[in-house]
């Protein structure tokens, strides 16, 4: 998978896909990371990216012209047998869930552009995005940490990301409103608190029974 983010602050990722398990899916070309600094599809002498509400209002609002030609110079490096999909971070937008992760990750080329000030001109959604996406019901200061958000989950579906395949079916989110069991490992007792009984009972119908009891639920 090739994962490209737009955006007007490039340094926001200067080390934030060399960690972990996608800094290792990316070292071992199991995933790539691009990132595009849409500034440099503005051709005014300033570079704007961004310009004053039509109607009023407060604060500034990403223009059209430099997102739709970062678009056009990533979509013309991308073979023409490759699925892609675009994606725009949003407030206003549906809210993401495991569901849309696993849909989205059978693309051959996500594309994730980075809203930021009072968001993007309506024509960018209108005209070159897939989908508007929020990954909460709260406000960032642009959407890099969005981007991240979305490119981690992501990467971490691919096949051989995961040390076991098997991590990924059960947890949390799999199905819509399941959410993961409680975990336990080693010291069997610590300051007074013990393991289940159940867990160390080797029954593993109990032990799937017992989980399934004790799933959380959102609250």
């Amino acid at each position: 998978m090739r994962i490209v983010i737009l955006t007007l602050f490039p340094d926001y990722f200067a080390n934030l896909f060399s960690v972990s398990l996608i800094g290792k899916a990316i070292a071992s070309g199991k995933a790539n990371v691009d990132i595009v600094q849409i500034r440099d599809f503005a051709h005014d002498t300033q570079r704007t990216t961004d310009d004053r509400p039509f109607g009023g209002g407060p604060g500034m609002v990403m223009k059209v012209e430099p997102i739709a030609l970062a678009l056009e110079s990533v979509k013309a490096s991308i073979p023409t047998d490759q699925k892609v999909i675009v994606l725009l971070t949003s407030a206003q937008g549906k809210m993401y869930t495991q569901q849309d992760a696993r849909e989205f990750a059978t693309q051959d080329v996500v594309i994730i552009i980075c809203g930021h000030y009072e968001g993007v001109d309506e024509r960018v959604v209108q005209q070159f995005v897939d989908h508007e996406v929020r990954i909460g019901d709260f406000v960032l200061s642009g959407g890099e940490p969005a981007a991240a958000v979305l490119a981690d989950s992501l990467i971490r579906l691919l096949p051989g990301v995961l040390g076991n395949e098997e991590s990924i079916m059960g947890e949390s989110h799999d199905q819509p409103g399941v959410l993961g069991y409680p975990q336990y490992t080693r010291p069997q007792e610590f300051r007074g608190m013990l393991v289940p009984d159940v867990l160390l009972s080797g029954n593993h119908k109990d032990i799937e029974a017992w989980r399934e009891e004790h799933r959380k639920s959102e609250k």
